[in-house]
């Protein structure tokens, strides 16, 4: 049994409106038998589904590549639906049946291919006089014969929701998206075959204000990137006997206002029910009262279409319980810190305000606690209109971040079954299971997971909650590999990494946050805005990253000048080009070894900002190599040993005492590789000691942290990162998990052991760079991680380790190539290791402290078993490497 399945094209699952001119296909092969490779594949493109129209054929190709196959011979037209399959052979030459069919449809394929116009109501003053109110518009089109398929493309300055004869178009939210607004938009395709009729229709857009123009950054700012909100769209139609129709954004559409008074990320949506205005997306209503619309003179070279996975409803919660609070305040308590918003039915007289205020946490009393979301409101407010059948009601352009919700102006009993919430974010694949025999360690995890669901809502944030949910570029390349075993990521990052580069400033510097919204006026960032060591090194490690776990040979191709820029701006920021040694720099941000009131933790700054400098270089020499840049792997190499060279004179003793005696140093040496071989050793000790000081606890920040296990486990210490991991006391991962977190904190102490608060001005409780700890949980306890010669896990590296008390370890990553299984078991009398290895992939299983005889696979030895490309010993380690298909070992 031999078949093609999990067909893709750029990532992606039949998309709509795709502008790759060269997409990449990726298949998953399905075979019972073990050791299965492709030895060539056979891909047939055409117009129709039944393949009659061939527009392209690969023809058989001799090739085991079956992830980032680009199409490019073929000449791709707009607004068309390519169909595609495959079929392969293996290497024992069977072949396949065809795959079932896919498909991808391009959109506009360049911005000049746009005919419609920004539209926007012509005196926004006289809608109401309530500059604040979402804005409708519309417009009435006719249509005479039978329709064969009909396309929507639709963007807006602000967020928009575009509905056709009274339904509402498409599952996404938040569109068109948040991205760099200054040099891209994005624009969305929608299929609209089934919502259109015959006879009369009507089209409608709700704008709000969104990221684009309303009150945003802790600098309170509104306008950041225009101040009219304004829409664009285009309905192709294509009839049945072959004609072609157009209908666009014009100023014969009408605009005006209605029950969304108000909408705002930060402070939550106002809705007065009283002023709905029935079918308004319908045809034939009376619109004499609305006001014209206007052309707009906006860049429509600046659309670009959407390459992430859009923001939807992923899933729903029911409250666990109502509170009253001492108070007196009514509180749905939902049980899980969640981001998104609540659906609720309810009943009320006419002109009733009904307010739902979100928050995080309650206070040590069991008040309601809003201290934390600083000028953020988080409120929604409904204005009943009355309808005695019962009333509806969710908000549309903004999200809270909460697991409590204060309730007020409900006149009769509250329902708890009334009320429902609703999770979004983008709709990322997950691709990661984690499962042990530590309960403790198991809620950590699924902390993890709603981290990044609550907090990968378009751009990666640093926070839902308060008034900043901004994308820290730090943050996101301290949590990137731990995002990747849990989600697949990459449409995501593809899309941020280019609005990186965007806001990339002309000398390489990279700004904190991206999109980047940022003043010189941050005080509390030392009136600086870009470019500090670990954030800015974002433009490098994650496009790095991105090829590791995904095989991604374009991004490196893609993001190569903006790494380089980053690194050649570093290169020019020291008093020689091997230091960075000047400058502001946030350092390990919140380490315990801090001073008081601060929140820059003790580490040398210089350390880690010429420790990233060197770490960044080494990557952009790799990435050099991969794209057979070889001037610049030579350049780069000289420059990485020269910052080595440097960092050890500076922060190294002959010794192999650091100069700076604290973890982060440590860990940095370690994980960058700064230290000479002689003296790693050593380094690796002085880290356990320093850890020992603070019995078995951590003082590492932002920066540290990431990598504080990692270290420990590779550099023989694996019982002391296994003793991190279990305490339960302050400072620690499950402290928290204790403290009935059911995301990760943003600081260790979020909640004090009195139960007191760490502070009001920076302390979210939910904030994924702590997270980061899930990486260890698959790459060292469960053994699974790729490797860079055959990156995206075509060779897998399974190297378990066992530890942290546990008695077993289930984990599985679902890469490009298909599921990867590692899990133990640990009895009294032996060990049991079950691995998948997925079809066209191999893999390298390292058992340590384990000899070869010890070693049997279904009551085989190891040299009899099918699949087996060699074992051997090394050490006192016995490393086995394999083909694909189930295994299951015993270890006695």
């Amino acid at each position: 049994m031999l078949r093609v399945t999990s067909l893709r094209c750029e990532y992606l699952e039949n998309p709509l409106g795709l502008d790759v001119k060269h997409p990449r296909m990726n298949w998953k092969l399905i075979s019972d038998q073990r050791n299965v490779k492709q030895q060539a594949y056979f891909i047939e493109v055409a117009l129709d589904e039944i393949f009659q129209s061939i527009e392209w054929s690969s023809g058989k190709v001799l090739s085991d590549q079956s992830v980032h196959i680009p199409l490019n011979q073929i000449n791709l037209q707009p607004f068309t639906r390519y169909y595609y399959r495959v079929k392969v052979w293996d290497d024992s030459n069977q072949e396949s049946e065809w795959s079932n069919t896919a498909y991808w449809e391009t959109g506009m394929l360049d911005a000049s291919n746009w005919q419609a116009k920004w539209i926007c109501a012509s005196n926004q003053r006289k809608i109401k006089d309530n500059p604040e109110a979402c804005h409708y518009l519309r417009k009435e089109f006719h249509v005479n014969r039978p329709i064969k398929k009909a396309r929507a493309y639709a963007s807006a300055l602000g967020l928009y929701e575009l509905q056709l004869n009274g339904n509402r178009i498409g599952d996404f939210y938040f569109t068109p998206g948040w991205t760099s607004y200054q040099e891209r938009i994005q624009y969305q395709a929608y299929d609209i075959t089934t919502l259109i009729k015959e006879g009369r229709n009507a089209i409608g857009f709700i704008l709000g204000n969104g990221w684009y123009k309303g009150y945003f950054g802790f600098e309170g700012r509104t306008n950041i990137y225009g101040d009219k909100k304004a829409a664009i769209l285009e309905i192709h139609i294509t009839y049945e006997d072959g004609t072609k129709t157009v209908i666009t954004s014009d100023d014969s559409w009408k605009a005006t206002t209605g029950p969304i008074q108000m909408s705002e990320i930060y402070f939550g949506e106002y809705y007065d029910a009283r002023e709905e205005i029935d079918n308004w997306s319908k045809a034939a209503l009376d619109d004499k009262t609305w006001v014209p619309t206007k052309h707009l003179s906006y860049d429509k070279y600046k659309l670009i279409d959407q390459r992430n996975e859009p923001v939807r409803k992923v899933e729903y919660i029911k409250p666990k319980k109502i509170i009253q609070t001492p108070n007196g305040e009514t509180v749905l308590d939902m049980g899980q810190n969640m981001v998104g918003w609540m659906h609720c039915q309810l009943k009320g007289n006419k002109g009733q305000k009904i307010t739902l205020h979100h928050a995080e946490i309650l206070d040590k009393d069991g008040n309601f606690y809003v201290g934390n979301l600083r000028k953020a409101t988080q409120e929604i407010t409904y204005i009943c209109k009355g309808d005695p059948e019962g009333e509806m009601f969710e908000p549309r352009f903004s999200f809270q971040g909460f697991q409590y919700v204060r309730l007020t102006g409900f006149l009769n009993d509250i329902n708890i079954e009334d009320f429902t919430g609703v999770v979004l974010h983008s709709d990322m694949s997950t691709t990661g299971s984690f499962e042990s025999s530590n309960e403790l360690i198991n809620q950590l995890h699924r902390n993890i997971n709603w981290g990044l669901k609550g907090n990968f809502l378009d751009v990666p944030t640093d926070c839902p909650q308060r008034d900043e949910r901004l994308g820290w570029t730090g943050d996101a390349q301290m949590f990137f590999r731990t995002s990747a075993y849990l989600r697949n990521v990459a449409p995501f990052f593809t899309k941020w990494l280019k609005d990186l580069e965007a806001d990339q400033l002309d000398n390489g510097g990279v700004p904190y946050v991206v999109p980047n919204i940022i003043q010189k006026t941050s005080g509390n960032l030392g009136g600086v805005t870009h470019s500090v060591a670990a954030w800015g090194d974002a433009a490098v490690i994650i496009p790095w990253s991105m090829y590791l776990s995904y095989g991604d040979k374009r991004i490196l191709d893609v993001q190569y000048q903006s790494m380089k820029n980053w690194v050649e701006y570093i290169r020019n920021q020291g008093t020689k080009e091997e230091l960075w040694d000047r400058g502001f720099q946030l350092g390990d941000w919140l380490g315990l070894d801090s001073e008081p009131d601060t929140y820059s933790g003790a580490t040398d700054k210089t350390l880690i900002a010429t420790a990233y400098f060197a770490y960044s270089t080494d990557l952009l020499r790799k990435t050099a190599e991969v794209l057979n840049k070889e001037e610049d792997a030579k350049t780069y190499r000289i420059l990485r040993d020269k910052i080595k060279s440097a960092y050890q004179s500076l922060f190294i003793l002959e010794s192999g005492n650091l100069t700076v005696e604290t973890q982060t140093a440590h860990v940095l040496t370690l994980m960058f590789e700064l230290a000479s071989e002689n003296q790693m050793e050593k380094v690796a000790a002085n880290l356990v000691e320093l850890i020992k000081k603070e019995n078995y606890h951590l003082t590492t920040g932002f920066i540290g942290a990431p990598y504080l296990n990692i270290v420990l486990s590779k550099h023989g210490y694996h019982d002391v990162a296994c003793r991190l991991l279990l305490q339960t006391d302050y400072p620690s991962w499950l402290y928290q998990v204790t403290k009935g977190a059911t995301t990760v904190w943003e600081h260790w102490d979020s909640i004090k052991e009195d139960g007191s608060f760490w502070s009001d001005d920076m302390n979210s409780f939910n904030h994924y760079a702590y997270g980061s700890i899930g990486e260890w949980l698959y790459k060292v306890l469960a053994g699974i991680d790729s490797t860079a010669d055959k990156p995206g896990y075509k060779h897998i590296l399974l190297e378990p380790r066992t530890g942290a008390n546990l008695d077993w370890v289930s984990a599985s990553v679902e890469t490009m190539y298909g599921s990867v299984k590692s899990e133990w078991k640990i009895s009294e009398k032996d060990m049991q290791y079950n691995v998948n290895i997925p079809a066209n992939a191999s893999a390298t299983i390292v058992l340590r402290d384990i000899s070869p005889l010890q070693v049997t696979e279904r009551n085989k030895q190891l040299s009899d078993i099918e699949g087996l490309y060699q074992f051997y010993r090394n050490h006192t380690d016995t490393v086995i490497k394999l083909g694909s298909g189930n295994y299951s070992f015993q270890i006695i």
